[in-house]
């Protein structure tokens, strides 16, 4: 009977979810799920939970003993890399991790786990879940800049009819999708639909895709990081969707942000790091870019004093575009997917790399 804890808050009931899976895999499982005993959510889909929210000396106990007996975990306590400590000092039969972020992989790296214990420790990610909604703002941010939205709502606010001006197209744009997970494919797909052609970014471009083959739908053409230099030159757009590793820290810094052409927009939907703050605020001052969407940050939140916030020509969601009232349910949906292929001996989906972090 293997015991499977959930971790973390959430907005519904997942035990029938996850029994039909351990059913359907002729496995055997005892699911435990005490709401009482996790912090409640600030808002959908928060799997941190209000970070003031104490347990009682006796629910404690009960808390702790809960994950002393767990062999899988679904959620980090805590959604941090010192919640995934903490589990696996504690939980010692602990073999399996799902977590509810598609950063999942950041936090393992993070945890810095010692190396026996993450040697044999699957930990997944809930990478994919947030695909469609965030691929939906980066085609928001290509739009608005395309259709002068910043021109646009300046007229309005002045109550003037200004001369007419050619705006621009996605269609038969060039677009660099940095980073081709879910997020990244998702936003290729939509971008082709529009008619722009999309030239992906992948660590290895030789790599096949497991469910898609070696052609991803949408990407005319993958290069490498060796190639990234010479693709900017050409590009109208680039949507970042890479996730924050030492690799990735800085990726687009001025020297490539430099690259781009004056009337390129930058989007990230990956990790805040992935961009330099300093660099971005540079170039859109010198007026090298015609703009940037940021659904992140670095930091987070982003500071009062930042320019950023000031800039008619720049886009800022508050981490939010990934959002959705459904997600929890989309979330629970791969997990009782992933204990099924669990029971079954199948291949785990999201299985993160804890060298590369992802």
């Amino acid at each position: 009977m293997t015991v499977v804890t959930i971790c973390a808050p959430l907005s519904l009931d997942p035990t029938e979810a996850i029994a039909m899976a351990v059913r359907r895999a002729g496995g055997a499982a005892e699911v435990r799920y005490e709401p009482a005993l996790l912090p409640p959510q600030r808002f959908p889909a928060d799997h941190t939970g209000d970070p003031a929210w104490r347990r009682p000396t006796q629910a404690e106990q009960r808390w702790q003993k809960l994950l002393a007996e767990t062999e899988v975990a679904f959620g980090i306590p805590g959604d941090s890399p010192d919640g995934l400590r903490a589990l696996v000092a504690t939980a010692a039969r602990l073999k399996w991790v799902q977590g509810t972020a598609a950063g999942t992989g950041e936090q393992l790296r993070r945890a810095d786990l010692p190396a026996d214990v993450a040697r044999l420790l699957t930990v997944t990610s809930a990478a994919g879940v947030h695909a469609r909604p965030l691929a939906e703002f980066a085609m928001f941010g290509l739009l608005a800049f395309a259709k002068d939205v910043d021109r646009l709502l300046e007229a309005r606010d002045q109550a003037r009819w200004p001369p007419r001006w050619p705006m621009r197209q996605l269609a038969r744009s060039h677009v660099l999708v940095a980073g081709l997970g879910g997020i990244g494919r998702e936003t290729a797909r939509l971008c082709a639909a529009f008619g722009a052609r999309v030239t992906g970014l992948r660590r290895r471009p030789s790599a096949g895709d497991m469910l898609d083959g070696p052609e991803i739908p949408g990407v005319e053409r993958v290069v490498g990081m060796d190639e990234l230099d010479d693709v900017l030159r050409t590009c109208d757009a680039v949507v970042a969707a890479l996730p924050g590793t030492p690799e990735t820290e800085g990726l687009f810094d001025g020297k490539r942000l430099a690259m781009l052409p004056s009337h390129a927009v930058v989007v990230n939907v990956g990790r805040g790091s992935v961009v330099d703050a300093a660099a971005l605020v540079a170039a859109l001052d010198a007026g090298r870019l015609r703009g940037a969407v940021l659904d992140v940050t670095d930091p987070e939140p982003l500071p009062s004093a930042s320019p950023l916030w000031r800039r008619p020509n720049v886009i800022i969601s508050p981490h939010t575009a990934a959002l959705t009232v459904d997600e929890d349910d989309r979330i629970v949906q791969l997990f009782a997917e992933n204990l099924e292929r669990w029971f079954a001996g199948g291949r785990l989906r999201n299985v993160v790399n804890a060298h590369v972090g992802y």
